[in-house]
Parts: C-alpha cells; structure tokens; sequence
C-alpha cells in the first residue's frame, strides 16, 4: 500500500508537470512548414497546392508570427539541448524577419532584425546590417550570402539582397521534397492501408469468422507481487531512487573521460534507462524463479519463433493501430489543442546532429523501451488482471497504466490507444514477441520522422 500510494502520488504529480513542460509540436509544425518553403520550386506547379499548398512561405511566415504570440520556450534541458534551442530561435526570428521583407514589410522586420543584431555571431553580422538598410538599399553578393548555413535562409536572403535572379538551392530543394515525402505520403499510404485492413477485421468478427482467442497464459503471480513489481520496482526503485545513486556517478565518469554533449546527452540517456530497468527485471527474476515450473513458452510467452510470423502480425497490427492513434490524436486537438508537456527525448532527437547521440537514442527506443515496457506492461500485468478481471477489462487497464506511466497528459490518448492495440495482440497471437515487435516499429517510425525534420 506505501508503494501504491508513493507511486501513484509520484504519477499524479508528474503528469501535473508535464502540463508545464515545452511541446516538441510546435517544433515539428514549423520544421514541416520550413521544408515546404524550401520544397516548392522543386515541385510542379500544378502539384504545389496539393504537397505544399498555394504560398508556403505565406504559411510558414503565419505559424512563425502565431509562435512568437504564444511565447513557447522550448531552450529547456540539458546544455547541448539549450545551444539547439537558441540556434533555433536565431533561425525563426531571421526567416521571419525575411519573409516579412520579401513581401515587403520592413517596418515589421525591423524589430526583429534589432533583436537579432544583439544575438548573432559574428560571422551574421554584415547580413543583419544589410538586412536592415532594406528597402533604401541593402545590397550584397550571392557569393557572400552563399557562406549561410541554412538553405532556406541562404534562398531567401539571397531574394532579399542579391542583384541575381536565380537564388535557387536544386540539392537542397530536392532533399526537402524527398523528406517530405517521407513525412507525409507514406504515412498516409499506411494509414490507407491500416483502415481497410481495420475494416476487414471489424467485418470478419461481425460475421464471426475470426479465429477464437488462444488461452491467455501468464506468470503465476497475484495483484499484490504487480503493484510491488511496478509501484516498487518501475516507479520507486526505477525512477526515483536509480537516478539520485547513478547519475552523479555517471556525470563523474563522463567528465573523467571528457566526454561532452551532446555524446554525453546519449550515453546519460542509454546508461539511465539500462538504470530503470535493471530493478525492475531483477525484481520479476526474483518472483518467478520461485514459481516451480514454467509452462510452455515460458512464463512470459514471449514465443520468438517463427520469426516471421510474428513479425508479419506486428506490422498487421501496426497498419491496424495507425488510423485509431490518428483519429484520437484529431478529436484531442479539437479538443483540447495546446495540452503541452511532449517527451523530452523527442526534443533530443530533433535537435541532435551527432550521430553516435543517435545511435544512443535509437537503441534506448527502439531496443530496449519495447523489450522492458512489454514485459511489465503485456508480459506479466495483462495476463494477471486476466486472471482477476477477465481479458478486455485487463487490457483496458493496462493500457491506462501503460498511458500514466509515461507521464505525459498530451501524450496520454494515442498512448493509452496504442495500448489497446498492444493489449488486443496479446490477446490474439498469445504471444509477447508480437507486441515487442509493434512497439519496436511504432518507436521506429516516430524516431524516424524525427529525423526527417531534423536539420
């Protein structure tokens, strides 16, 4: 009952919290609308409303001026995390400033071109101060404005200032319109795909022509040996007291070897979340070693072979789970828009270029997150409230602990939905491997699109 109490106290508070933590969204609409910018002469015009809409740079110059109103700070987190986070900052308050001169708007710029006169380095110095000389005469050399990082900015400093009339970036727009691409045509031939195949299961279990569920097999546990493994283990031991005795250790270590962010960023992740699991599984190792016997696949079924087919039903179940997370995610909007309080690893990853740091990331969520979080979550909870509560009751359950665990409130409804889908596959294939192997694709896909709107 302590742990119980600690632990849901502990949750509560946290997803309190995450209502005051910065979304990563507002990074990803404005990073979607920076590559349709720079996209669009790259594609047909008869196409350009259809991918990019009818003025992107329109767009982009509205969702930029719609941030800066609503005062979103997102230069919270580590060192490396605030360094990304001002170099953003400087790029939007610049793409700003030059979208409102391209269509000649000065008096508009000129503030934010003050701004950025205190801000910039150096090397955006002579840019700023030509910036500001327009329209009376703000003038310098494409070759010049070519020593600019960011394409985008380069294209539209170079329309601004540059007597040339070609500005064009073809690698650079190329690159753009293949990223977009990924980003938005192939989910949306999955979503396609994932609604007929949803379809398709809805008919067949109204016809009664679905295969009946396999026995629900699980550890030979109670109620009270979860709530110590989750409320013990995962929230007390995992959260709380593995990063008071591992991170000054850590921190330590990584400043002995001179390792510096954002490197050290992704192996604090890494090493942090290896933390987390370890009490946990050592816990669950404990409980069921004094069990006797285990059936048939094991106590936790994870059941790997074949491979095949269980990968074949993740990715079924995937396609499935796509069009449910997108309506949900639709109806939170309409319903409540600005919820905030995004995953700070997705934070991370937008901003991180270094690709060891990637690595790190990746592993921790693609690897080891679906590995833990399906043992605890579909491996020993679901089957046991199985036992007590009956299957759908046991998923719906597990699935909201699965959603609070997180502790994001924005995050809750596709997570508590993925979970329904995770819980449902448990069910079907009466097997844990298959429900690793969805929530491994799922983390891939986010982790992916990350990328993809990474500079």
């Amino acid at each position: 009952m302590v742990s119980l109490v600690l632990s849901l106290l502990l949750w509560l508070n946290g997803l309190l919290e995450s209502l005051e933590r910065p979304s990563v969204g507002n990074d990803l609409s404005r990073r979607q609308l920076e590559l349709s910018a720079l996209a669009a002469p790259a594609i047909s015009p008869s196409l350009q409303p259809l991918l990019v809409g009818v003025d992107p740079g329109g767009l982009l110059l509205a969702e930029l001026e719609q941030q800066a109103q609503e005062g979103g700070d997102s230069t919270t987190g580590s060192a490396s995390a605030q360094a990304s986070g001002e170099r953003e900052a400087r790029i939007s308050l610049l793409e700003r400033a030059l979208l409102q001169l391209r269509q000649g708007q000065p008096a508009a710029a000129r503030p934010l071109l003050l701004q950025l006169q205190r801000l910039a380095s150096a090397e955006d110095q002579a840019l700023i101060e030509q910036l500001l000389m327009v329209p009376q005469g703000g003038n310098m050399p494409a070759e010049a404005l070519g020593m600019l990082e960011d394409p985008l900015v380069r294209r539209l400093s170079c329309q601004v200032l540059s007597d040339t009339s070609d500005c064009a970036e073809p690698a650079a727009e190329r690159r753009a319109l293949l990223q977009l691409l990924g980003i938005n045509l192939l989910p949306a031939l999955a979503l396609l795909v994932g609604l007929v195949l949803l379809l398709r299961e809805g008919w067949l279990r109204w016809r009664g022509k679905q295969e009946p569920l396999p026995g629900l097999v699980g550890p030979d546990l109670g109620v009270i040996d979860v709530v110590l493994l989750i409320a013990g283990g995962f929230v007390l031991l995992g959260e709380v007291l593995t990063p008071v005795l591992l991170s000054p250790l850590l921190q330590s270590t990584l400043s002995a070897l001179a390792i510096k962010p954002p490197l050290a960023d992704g192996i604090t992740v890494l090493a942090m979340y290896l933390g987390l699991m370890a009490a946990p599984l050592l816990m669950l190792f404990w409980l069921l070693r004094s069990r006797g016997e285990a059936p048939q696949g094991r106590w936790l079924q994870f059941r790997w072979r074949p491979l095949g087919s269980a990968l074949r039903k993740s990715v079924k179940y995937l396609l499935i789970v796509l069009p449910l997370v997108a309506l949900v995610g639709w109806l939170q909007q309409l319903v409540w828009s600005d919820i905030g309080g995004s995953n700070p690893l997705l934070e991370l990853v937008l901003r991180s270029g270094n690709g060891l740091t990637l690595a790190c990331f990746a592993f921790t969520a693609i690897v080891l997150a679906p590995l833990f979080e399906e043992t605890i979550f579909r491996g020993v909870l679901l089957p046991v409230l199985g036992r007590e509560l009956g299957p759908l009751s046991a998923v719906l359950l597990s699935s909201a602990v699965f959603g609070i665990a997180h502790l994001s409130l924005g995050e809750f409804p596709p997570l508590f939905t993925l979970g329904l889908g995770l819980g449902w596959l448990r069910l079907s294939s009466g097997r844990l491997s298959t429900c690793v192997g969805l929530h491994a694709l799922w983390n891939g896909l986010t982790f992916s699109n990350l990328l993809l709107l990474a500079r």
